[in-house]
């Protein structure tokens, strides 16, 4: 999510509106008590740090730019007493960015220390969870670090930048046993919740389809952030924001460090910024999380709208994509996202029997004409809107309860493979088949694909 989505979502610019209503959503949580265990995944024990529902959970927080120190860093702080928990250190590659996180949490009456290298804040026995906001490219390494370290993970969607790295975080979080929750917040909103029940209880029949999209119209080109004066090589580590892992790009770009989701060398665009906000909780709304058998996607960009803004580069990635997902028992997912048109699809899971409308805070069943006389409507109470602040308590209660979270990895890296084979389906003109037991992806035709990864292709 980046700081657009923060913006939408709080109905307005300006920080203490966001700080107000997320608070307002934690209360909500806290009054009515709606996150129970979820409906999906298995349980995982505990952090040896934080033995009981009582004890306080230290915090770390690695990149710490728009989503890291707004949506993460500022709210918790805001609702730190109540859950429980402390920001006790810091890291980015920027000086600039430390220091003001360190500032913030100092204004919030704490303390926390900074580092330039995320490897030295692992080192803090004390510190029992992490945050990772960093560049894409980055989530991978960072996340397998923290495991090792003893670290429980929240990380930002997307899991990873390509499919080997995400494979890696989940043999790593199951070797470890530490919580581990991918920040896509629509997960904890129970409507998605109330609809597996649904679809697990047979009230739809068989559910043969699912569709949603995510649209935006951004007619200066989504992700032209600004450029802040204080990006300079003297204050950012270049080096390591790069990443040797990364082949392109190499010189110092205030341009790819504040809009690198518009290039491919770090960021699947629409599909690592977008999707995910869908495909998460349509996936976990299924019941039971399956990995795709087949995936197709196409992708344009006619509009150009970076050329609209004078010096500004093109982006490498779509302004528009359609996905299309088959699953291993013949459900098909049907996916859309622009950043040149506003206007969305209906929020729709569809069974044999009924419908179910996604598209408001509550799940709507509407029976199917050849099937009205033996289904009855039925809609389910209002939910809460979905919240940062709620899935990120979600993640403090599963450390301390030893439930798995909303947004776990055995619901990650389904969503992550489908991610990726959309973007290879895309970039390479192909479609693309998977086989969870080997982890190979094939062509139409049988024949076995390397998986895309740093390098492999042009703009990698």
């Amino acid at each position: 999510m980046n700081e657009h989505q923060v913006h939408s979502q709080t109905g307005g610019d300006t920080r203490r509106g966001f700080l107000k209503k997320t608070a307002t959503a934690a209360a909500a949580v806290a009054a009515t008590g709606f996150l129970k265990t979820p409906v999906y995944g298995q349980n995982t024990a505990p952090s040896a740090n934080v033995a009981g529902a009582n004890n306080k959970i230290t915090l770390g927080f690695v990149g710490v730019g728009r989503q890291g120190l707004t949506a993460h860093l500022r709210a918790i702080l805001q609702d730190a007493a109540a859950n429980n928990v402390a920001a006790a250190a810091i890291s980015d590659v920027s000086k600039h960015r430390v220091d003001e996180a360190k500032q913030v949490v100092t204004a919030a009456g704490g303390s926390a220390e900074g580092f330039a290298d995320y490897r030295k804040l692992l080192e803090r026995k004390d510190v029992d969870a992490i945050f990772c906001a960093t560049v894409d490219h980055w989530h991978g390494r960072v996340t397998v670090d923290a495991l090792n370290a003893g670290k429980h993970v929240y990380c930002e969607k997307p899991m990873t930048r390509y499919l080997g790295e995400a494979f890696e975080v989940h043999d790593t979080v199951k070797k470890t046993g530490k919580v581990y929750q991918v920040g896509s917040q629509g997960c904890s909103d129970q409507k998605w919740h109330k609809a597996a029940e649904w679809v697990k209880a047979g009230k739809i029949g068989k559910l043969v389809m699912c569709q949603g999209s995510y649209m935006r119209n951004t007619p200066k080109g989504e992700w032209n952030y600004d450029i802040e004066t204080w990006c300079k090589p003297e204050d950012v580590d270049w080096k390591t924001w790069h990443g040797e892992q990364i082949k392109t790009h190499s010189d110092f770009s205030p341009e790819d460090y504040f809009r690198w989701r518009k290039y491919y060398a770090f960021c699947g665009g629409l599909l690592s910024d977008l999707f995910p906000h869908k495909l998460h909780p349509y996936m976990l709304a299924t019941g039971n999380p399956a990995f795709p058998s087949r995936v197709a996607a196409v992708g344009s960009k006619l509009c150009h709208t970076d050329l609209s803004v004078p010096g500004t580069p093109e982006r490498d990635v779509p302004e528009i994509l359609q996905m299309i997902v088959e699953f291993p028992d013949g459900m098909v997912m049907h996916m859309t996202s622009s950043s040149v048109n506003e206007t969305g699809t209906q929020e729709l899971m569809r069974g044999q029997k009924a419908d179910l409308y996604m598209g408001s805070n509550r799940v709507e069943l509407k029976p199917e004409k050849p099937f009205a006389d033996e289904i009855d409507p039925e809609t389910s109470p209002a939910f809460p809107p979905e919240f940062i602040p709620i899935h990120q308590k979600n993640f403090f209660d599963s450390i301390r309860g030893g439930a798995q979270p909303n947004a776990n990895i055995d619901l990650a890296i389904r969503v992550q493979t489908v991610i990726s084979l959309a973007e290879m389906s895309e970039r390479l003109n192909i479609m693309c088949r998977f086989d969870e037991k080997t982890r190979k992806i094939m062509d139409g035709t049988g024949k076995e694909l390397a998986a895309l990864t740093y390098g492999t292709l042009e703009l990698s």
